[in-house]
């Protein structure tokens, strides 16, 4: 008796995720707390932020936002804004630093606030997440290509912690690399008096603890200056005393 043959059927691996262009995702909305990227027409969820990677956001955020004031710039230093790399790539770096017309302008286009191909910012920062080859190399080529004036990646990772700055050396059309090591000061070339440390960068204190310490130091300047006031208060007093105690005596005090 002859057995009939069953045809196997190669199991392949079918991507459930939608294929959209550019302008779809631009309003692309789904029920899921998880933010996409879009990486030649597919959506690809970002990985949840570690409570590590969170901080580190947060004080970057923190001394770009103060850099740039103290600096008077018209910039600004934001998380969660998209910047669009290829015809249908869209990226979510970690920290974005754009002149504030930009941010106006992507704020006044409907959908998701991401800056187009002519709306560069001027510095992108990604913190290395489970997807080292992402940050690494494709991020990379993607900004590089698109002309993104510096690129700052930020690994945590122990026993690869650095901070690699990738920036468009004046007349070259290639990113010149830099690596900063734990114990060493991070230095923007777009940025050139930007110096943070690469050990804070890494292991970063708590926001909410700086602020903490800003404003005990306004408290304090404001004592001093408190103090300075009273004192000066007190040798005008002295001063007005003196001179009715010499008109007194007959004396005019602005003879002496």
């Amino acid at each position: 008796m002859s057995q009939s043959v069953v045809p196997v059927v190669e199991d392949k691996q079918i991507d459930p995720s939608p294929t959209l262009n550019f302008e779809e995702y631009r309003f692309y909305q789904t029920d899921s707390e998880l933010q996409y990227e879009l990486y030649k027409g597919k959506l690809i969820p970002l990985p949840t932020a570690t409570v590590l990677q969170i901080k580190i956001c947060e004080y970057l955020v923190y001394k770009l936002q103060r850099y740039l004031a103290e600096h008077n710039l018209d910039l600004v230093a934001k998380t969660g804004l998209g910047v669009r790399t290829e015809e249908d790539t869209s990226r979510i770096p970690d920290v974005v630093v754009c002149t504030q017309s930009l941010l106006e302008q992507a704020a006044a286009i409907p959908g998701a606030g991401i800056l187009d191909f002519e709306e560069k910012p001027l510095l992108v920062i990604e913190v290395v997440s489970q997807n080292r080859r992402a940050d690494y190399v494709i991020k990379r080529a993607e900004y590089e290509l698109a002309n993104l004036p510096e690129y700052v990646i930020v690994d945590p990772t122990p026993n690869k912690q650095l901070v690699r700055v990738l920036a468009f050396p004046e007349g070259e059309e290639i990113y010149r690399q830099t690596d900063f090591l734990p114990g060493q000061q991070m230095v923007s070339l777009v940025f050139p008096n930007l110096t943070l440390s690469v050990n804070e960068i890494l292991s970063p204190p708590l926001v909410e603890e700086l602020i903490k310490e800003e404003q005990a130091r306004l408290q304090e300047l404001e004592q001093q200056a408190a103090v300075q006031r009273q004192h000066a208060d007190e040798q005008r007093q002295r001063a007005e005393r003196l001179a009715a105690k010499l008109r007194e005596l007959g004396v005019d005090p602005d003879s002496i």
